[in-house]
């Protein structure tokens, strides 16, 4: 039986750490091409992985009829137009989180896939995470009894990635920590508690510690280093809660703050129990019997999520089945994501149609 053949659009960092290793180990993938508008780094990834075709535009292969499938790894402003042109080529697509970088964009997409019928899943990998699977079952058993708060924190003490970059940059990104980190956080929260509809939202945003480039101190730069004569123009903290039919969802986010301690968790908090999920970890379970406070810690085996959802994500093109990845599901997010946002621009609350 044939392999089938795949395309990796950008060849950055998320790429490298985990679609391109993870397709390597799937014995049913074969990488033709590797595509970034920097000819070096597709080079650079032919040269490394042994395989595939470099290629600097990616028009070049819209109408290859060996490619069935594509993996969207750029910059958050060219998720919507690469994603659909590929989807209008007769190709299955897996584009990187966020879907877009507005709610508006990512409804393009939608109609796009409505149109083509072809697969579109966006990489929101902790719903293949499993620990977080783990999770949405005890709250799917009733082990929680109703979930009716869930608090979500992904704060860190001044780690704003790669300052007047591409991070930074409004047009390129679409936003800051809340469409960075946030998307999977509040991702995690959506799926473990059903997808519930969003009514209304209320944020501030706050972007203060990195307006002087030149003289901002920190303990870490992902994507950096610092563009001293960059852009600076998101938001690096936000503080917010949403109303769905659901959970009350309250959440607190920071890329950078005056505080040493980072707290990258989630509570989900029901009337027979609580969850917290340490992100990226494991998680406690907390609950009562007998009269007596318990604490179940948790111990499972796991296996990469990356590869997990890059392994579903083959199979659903072969078969048709509808991940929970789909952009069906995940525009909720994008919807729940722009209604914050639109909430700090006007600041005051909003109702999310």
């Amino acid at each position: 039986m044939s392999k089938m053949k795949i395309a990796v659009i950008g060849c950055g960092t998320i790429a490298n750490n985990a679609h391109i290793p993870a397709y390597m180990k799937n014995p049913d993938v074969e990488i033709k091409y590797f595509c970034d508008i920097l000819p070096e780094r597709a080079e650079a990834a032919v040269a490394k992985y042994g395989c595939g075709i470099a290629v600097a535009d990616y028009h070049e292969i819209l109408n290859d009829p060996e490619i069935e499938a594509v993996s969207v790894c750029t910059p958050n402003y060219a998720h919507a137009p690469i994603t659909i042109d590929f989807l209008h080529a007769g190709k299955n697509v897996l584009c990187e989180k966020p879907a877009a970088r507005t709610y508006d964009e990512a409804l393009t997409m939608l109609e796009a896939q409505h149109e083509t019928g072809k697969v579109l899943n966006i990489g929101v990998v902790n719903r293949f995470n499993d620990g977080v699977n783990q999770i949405k079952k005890l709250i799917d058993q009733g082990e929680l009894g109703e979930v009716y708060q869930v608090y979500v924190s992904f704060r860190s003490h001044r780690s704003i990635p790669g300052l007047g970059g591409a991070f930074t940059t409004k047009s390129i990104a679409g936003g800051g920590v809340l469409i960075d980190w946030g998307v999977h956080f509040l991702d995690i929260v959506m799926y473990c508690c059903g997808d519930p509809k969003p009514l209304t939202a209320t944020a501030e945003t706050f972007s203060k510690l990195g307006k002087d480039i030149p003289n901002y101190a920190y303990v870490g730069m992902w994507a950096g280093p610092p563009v001293l004569d960059g852009t600076y123009d998101v938001e690096e903290g936000i503080t917010g809660m949403v109303r769905t039919d659901g959970p009350i969802i309250t959440l607190n986010g920071a890329w950078a703050q005056n505080i040493e301690v980072p707290e990258m968790y989630i509570d989900f908090i029901g009337d027979k129990g609580g969850i917290r999920l340490q992100y990226g970890a494991d998680f406690t379970l907390y609950s009562t019997k007998n009269g007596m406070l318990t604490a179940t810690r948790t111990n499972y085996q796991t296996n990469d999520h990356f590869e997990n959802e890059i392994n579903a994500f083959v199979d659903c093109v072969k078969t048709g089945e509808k991940l929970p990845s789909h952009i069906d599901t995940n525009i909720l997010t994008s919807k729940l994501m722009q209604a914050l946002y639109d909430s700090a621009d006007l600041h005051r609350e909003v109702v999310i149609e």
